[in-house]
């Protein structure tokens, strides 16, 4: 892991999301790319171009003031952090920024759907997901440690999810001491025996080649994939989750509906979105 892109908006959200990147890039001596989206009002567009460059050269003046005192921090120290302003709040700007960079993570803070200050809501969250390519980590609190061991993957052992879970071990890999593989076996028409589970995971595997690869593979029985996951995480005592999104619809992922949403929005857990 080399270089972690960091959005921010002055919150203490986003503060979780420094000081995570922070530990991050020590741990692997890697840059972090601080990013800021500058929010330019509505009239600004409609003005006259002095009144245009005047608004916007005190906006960035403010915004180089707040990035300053944001970036003083003693967790910072020893880090190689560049910022970085964009004109223009344009969340899918993130991604972007991300994919030229080649970064190898995004980390953002969220506070879920339950307050409504600053920009990194649930929503925007699920946003910069559904545009990016890169592994997306979602946090909501203060991190006790990065030094994640035990992460909960929500897989469907499905072929079409090769590729994805694939690029998802290798980085959880990394993260973790250990990353377990969770097929969660829901009621009604989704119901598959035990057999049928085996059968399909064992097809997955060899289809992966990942037979030999000593995966630790999991199953729960739940109401919904959301709580199968994190009720699962709970018993394991997992430090994280993660998931696979679908990028042409935001967050829905091959489980189908909001699960993914929902696991964003409503996990304590730090939470790794891996597009499908």
């Amino acid at each position: 892991m080399k270089r972690i892109i960091i959005p921010v908006d002055f919150s203490k959200y986003s503060e979780y999301a420094l000081e995570t990147g922070a530990a991050l890039a020590k741990q692997y001596d890697a840059e972090l790319i601080v990013m800021h989206m500058l929010e330019l009002s509505e009239s600004i567009f409609s003005a006259s171009s002095s009144a245009r460059n005047e608004e916007t050269a005190f906006m960035l003046m403010v915004t180089n003031k707040n990035f300053e005192e944001f970036l003083d921090k003693p967790y910072l120290e020893g880090v190689n952090v560049t910022p970085l302003i964009k004109n223009h709040k344009v969340l899918k700007e993130v991604a972007e920024v991300a994919g030229h960079e080649k970064a190898d993570l995004i980390v953002m803070g969220s506070r879920g759907h339950s307050d409504h200050d600053g920009i990194f809501t649930g929503s925007n969250t699920e946003k910069v997901v559904r545009y990016s390519d890169t592994p997306v980590l979602v946090v909501k609190s203060k991190p006790n440690t990065v030094n994640y061991s035990n992460i909960v993957l929500g897989c469907d052992f499905k072929e079409e999810s090769i590729p994805a879970t694939k690029n998802a071990l290798e980085l959880l890999n990394e993260l973790a001491e250990k990353v377990t593989l969770l097929h969660v076996n829901l009621p009604n028409l989704s119901f598959m025996s035990t057999d049928e589970i085996n059968e399909q995971t064992s097809e997955f595997l060899k289809l992966a080649q990942l037979e030999d690869k000593g995966l630790n593979i999991a199953y729960a029985a739940d109401h919904s994939v959301e709580d199968g996951v994190l009720n699962h995480a709970r018993r394991e005592n997992a430090n994280a989750v993660a998931i696979i999104t679908h990028g042409r619809t935001g967050l829905s992922h091959f489980f189908g509906g909001s699960i993914s949403e929902d696991l964003v929005n409503h996990s304590r857990l730090p939470v790794v979105t891996f597009k499908l």
